[in-house]
């Protein structure tokens, strides 16, 4: 209950500095802004000003390769899990591929068992299945 009530208070002055003015950066009369809020940059031995209105990049450049090189290896490091992920998934097709051919073969034997075992005479499109069966089989 206590942070709340910092946290509303600490809201409240940034509420009232605003409202004041007294939150701006100082300028001084002729329109330019303090020492301290001008940024220098460093030529050599001498320190020279920007010009208003030139960003400096403040040393992010260096930040921002430690954040780039840990997005390129976060990356690296997905891309890889999705290969491996890819390796799996084809061999699992290739044995459910295996699976479906034996199962075919089984089905096609239980087929041609049944046909040789009938005791009757078997009709015209029962000794032609019968035939392509037996050329199948022995040919594999």
């Amino acid at each position: 209950m206590e942070v709340f009530h910092m946290d509303h208070h600490n809201s409240l002055l940034k509420l009232q500095a605003s409202l004041d003015g007294s939150g701006k950066k100082r300028k001084y009369d002729d329109g330019a802004q303090s020492e301290s809020s001008q940024a220098t940059s460093n030529l050599g031995d001498q320190q020279t000003k920007r010009p208003p209105g030139v960003k400096a990049a403040k040393g992010a450049s260096g930040k921002r390769s430690i954040a780039d090189d840990q997005a390129v290896a976060q990356f690296e490091t997905m891309c890889s899990i999705k290969d491996k992920d890819l390796a799996i998934k084809e061999k699992d097709l290739a044995v459910k591929k295996k699976d479906l051919a034996v199962k075919e073969r089984v089905s096609k034997m239980s087929l041609l068992d049944s046909l040789i075992s009938k005791k009757e005479t078997l009709s015209e499109a029962e000794e032609a299945l019968k035939q392509k069966f037996l050329t199948e089989m022995l040919s594999n």
